[in-house]
């Protein structure tokens, strides 16, 4: 799938961070979403990396990165902590500034990244989000029903975990295949890697942390990037599926708007899963955002 790219496994505090480096140009990180990995990007990195370095990690939890054991307060899945790692990839290949392309809970990440080290970001372009306070806040029937994995995954250990641990595949296709385009838009041998890490041993719990996370100690970073007046200053991007339930639930741009000062966006004719189902449009977006 990514073959060109080289694999790298770094470690920050014991946790493993999983990678792929390769391309020429300005640096560019991606952080894909949920429950994904990295190969997310396959339909469009070959051509990023001919203008772009591009750093690629799989998030803590998902992929072949580390699944490091729960806390109490959700802390070491919080996107503080996942940002962190982002940051440390880039440090460790040289790279102190750098634009971020981002899907879903990667947004999130990325969002955070933002917040917390702005000197590092130069703009980002965020797929099929909004401020995760926002959509908790402006939670509708419609939203819940659509995103029924936000609400199922957040309950209390073990459940949830258990259910997940026993069929990992059944709950990837459940998940993916229940939005717009179905399994479609998935190639075989992609979904067949989601499927192998989802069966990795702690991927269960692990993804449930990172969703409990979001749902208790993320919001209180939100609330307080909020109580104190921050506006994220970069240029900004959002791109949302046009037949997505995040595009029709909310006002994305006003919500990123009260959030950032540069901010620009509009829907894409597909779904949630942009990178996989709208590649040429995200590669136009991209080549033209970033350059």
């Amino acid at each position: 799938m990514l073959d060109s790219f080289t694999p790298f496994d770094l470690y920050r505090d014991g946790v493993r961070v999983h990678g792929r480096i390769g391309g020429h140009g300005a640096p560019l990180l991606l952080l894909h979403g949920h429950p994904q990995t990295h190969a997310i990007w396959h339909r469009i990195a070959p051509r990023l990396a001919e203008r772009f370095t591009l750093v690629m990690i799989d998030l803590r939890g998902y992929g072949d990165s580390g699944r490091p054991a729960a806390d109490a307060g959700h802390a070491v899945y919080s996107k503080r902590e996942m940002a962190r790692d982002a940051l440390f990839a880039m440090q460790h290949h040289g790279f102190a500034r750098f634009g971020v392309l981002a899907h879903d809970r990667g947004a999130r990440v990325a969002h955070r990244l933002a917040a917390d080290h702005a000197d590092a970001v130069t703009r980002m372009l965020l797929l099929d989000i909004a401020p995760t306070l926002a959509m908790y806040e402006n939670t509708t029937d419609a939203f819940a029903r659509a995103y029924w994995h936000w609400f199922f995954l957040i309950q209390p250990s073990p459940l949830p975990e258990a259910l997940i641990a026993s069929d990992p595949s059944r709950y990837v296709r459940s998940v993916m295949g229940s939005r717009h385009a179905g399994l479609a838009p998935f190639a075989p041998e992609v979904l067949a890697e989601y499927e192998r890490c989802a069966a990795i041993e702690g991927s269960a719990a692990s993804i449930c942390e990172d969703y409990r996370a979001s749902a208790t100690i993320d919001l209180e970073h939100d609330r307080a990037d909020v109580a104190a007046g921050q506006s994220l200053a970069m240029p900004m991007r959002v791109l949302w599926g046009e037949q997505g339930a995040v595009g029709r639930c909310f006002d994305v741009l006003s919500l990123w708007r009260a959030r950032a000062s540069d901010v620009s966006g509009r829907a894409v004719p597909c779904g949630h899963y942009i990178p996989e189902e709208a590649p040429g449009e995200l590669l136009a977006e991209a080549l033209d955002f970033f350059s």
